[in-house]
């Protein structure tokens, strides 16, 4: 990956305490794995920033590769990957994560 692009990515997830690399938005998801975590977020009262990889093939192929994670949608909190939508889902059904959503930066 380039620098630039890795710095960019870097950028969007230093800038935002939860961030969710996502196709499409929160507010039109365009494949249900995004949905289910845009609705995990709702649920949990999480404000997040919500990036569409649809928009930039970069970042859509970047960020599989800055987390070494294959899969989209992928969640970042205050700067630490979480993982996508199967562990969203399994974390908020154990009610682990509005502890990752809420635990202050350490």
């Amino acid at each position: 990956m380039e620098d630039t692009l890795q710095e960019r990515i870097q950028g969007i997830i230093d800038s935002n305490d939860v961030v969710l690399f996502m196709k499409g938005t929160k507010h039109f998801p365009q494949c249900g794995f995004s949905a289910t975590v845009v609705e995990v977020l709702r649920r949990s009262g999480s404000d997040f920033q919500d990036v569409n990889v649809l928009e930039d093939p970069d970042i859509r192929q970047g960020i599989k590769e800055f987390a070494n994670w294959p899969t989209i949608p992928q969640l970042y909190v205050r700067g630490k990957f979480v993982g996508g939508c199967d562990i969203i889902r399994e974390m908020y059904e154990k009610g682990e994560l509005d502890a990752v959503l809420s635990a202050k930066e350490s």
